[in-house]
């Protein structure tokens, strides 16, 4: 017999079916019928108990509800009874206030026909996703006016606060996934890369870049030019330009181990900041030059050594192998990473002790390793 509990969870779940035959105009949604095969209760008081509750809920005793539709069947322990088989929401009214959503679906309604007013290519965005209508139920006049702005004016090449839009200025970045759907339908041919997943980058709009930190381990180009400046830090585009003459370069993960990189002739050092090395990609004056990196002897210290040979296919692996994780393995920690990638861009060595590694669930920071032991290694 079915309970309470079971129409409960079988009417909720009809609700996004509901939602969507809403936006579709759909008027055969109602009756719906909910139907139960489970069989009733041995316990004669319990079942009692649950049909009692059943039929208080049902048209029988509210104003609203369902209708109960019996059947008479010979129960083993109970002989002929008539039991509740099907239950019928008649219509919209009975069903939304017995799931307790009537207020929620008027808005619901107001909201879909808010947004197909003024766009109304979004009818099928709505009728696919009613719990993102009903998520954001509160801001609609406010995510309109961004696309409203943006169908006028694509690409526009401005930072997100610069936007005239009469909007508080955090507005776009803290909605940002579900402007970027609809945007993605209003203003798919103004897209210069589809492919580009960046919000800023995708619509046309001004970004902050990400820095690169160089340090100047020759103090002759520091003087030519930098006025003997060291430490510098660039923007990503402003680094792609920053071609000047050196030959090696040194790229560590550390930011300590970075400060203290040594002198060294015709060399700069860069900051990596972890998987922050794809801005990278990019520059390709690299490609000329001697690349050096020194990461973590960890799975992810990996993972950044073949995204770099990646870009980069030079790129040489410096206290990274199996020698220097014997030396220092008594400051090895445990770090099991589950799933593990399969990386394609190492040499024999450096695929001897990502193995090992992964097989013991082993981590060696690269600021375990002795400044006196590194400066072997960096000339």
């Amino acid at each position: 017999m079915i309970t309470i509990i079971e129409i409960k969870k079988k009417a909720n779940a009809l609700y996004k079916e509901y939602l969507q035959s809403v936006v579709a105009g759909n008027q055969s949604f109602f009756p719906r019928q909910i139907r139960s095969n489970k069989k009733p209760s041995e316990d004669f008081v319990l079942m009692k108990k649950e049909l009692d509750e059943l039929i208080s809920y049902s048209t029988d005793r509210k104003k609203y509800g369902y209708t109960i539709h019996y059947e008479t069947i010979n129960t083993k322990k109970h002989g002929w009874q008539d039991l509740p088989q099907i239950i019928t929401f008649e219509n919209e009214r009975d069903y939304l206030k017995f799931i307790g959503k009537e207020n929620e679906a008027v808005s619901f309604k107001r909201d879909v026909l808010l947004i197909v007013s003024d766009f109304p290519e979004l009818i099928d965005w709505c009728q696919k996703y009613p719990d993102k209508v009903i998520g954001n139920t509160e801001k609609w006049f406010d995510l309109l006016k961004v696309c409203r702005y943006f169908v006028n004016n694509p690409n526009p090449n401005l930072y997100i606060r610069q936007l005239p839009i009469k909007i508080h200025t955090k507005f776009i970045e803290e909605n940002k996934a579900v402007i970027q759907s609809l945007l993605n339908i209003l203003i798919i041919n103004s897209i210069q890369d589809t492919n580009e997943l960046i919000f800023e980058k995708r619509f046309g709009l001004k970004y902050k870049l990400a820095q690169i930190r160089v340090k100047l381990l020759d103090v002759d180009i520091a003087k030519k030019y930098f006025s003997g400046i060291t430490d510098i830090s660039v923007t990503e585009e402003e680094f792609v330009n920053l071609n000047f003459q050196y030959s090696k370069v040194y790229i560590t993960e550390n930011e300590m181990n970075f400060l203290t990189l040594p002198k060294l002739e015709n060399t700069i050092g860069i900051f990596g900041k972890g998987f922050a090395i794809k801005c990278l990609k990019n520059v390709l004056w690299l490609q000329s030059k001697e690349v050096f990196y020194w990461g973590d002897i960890d799975v992810h210290g990996f993972q950044i050594l073949s995204q770099l040979r990646g870009y980069f296919p030079n790129t040489k692996s410096i206290m990274m192998d199996m020698d220097t994780y014997d030396e220092f393995k008594d400051m090895s920690v445990e770090n099991i990473v589950p799933n593990p990638p399969v990386l394609s861009n190492l040499n024999d060595k450096e695929s001897k002790l990502y193995e090992f590694i992964k097989a013991n669930g082993r981590r060696l920071e690269q600021e375990k390793i002795t400044y006196l032991y590194s400066t072997k290694f960096l000339t």
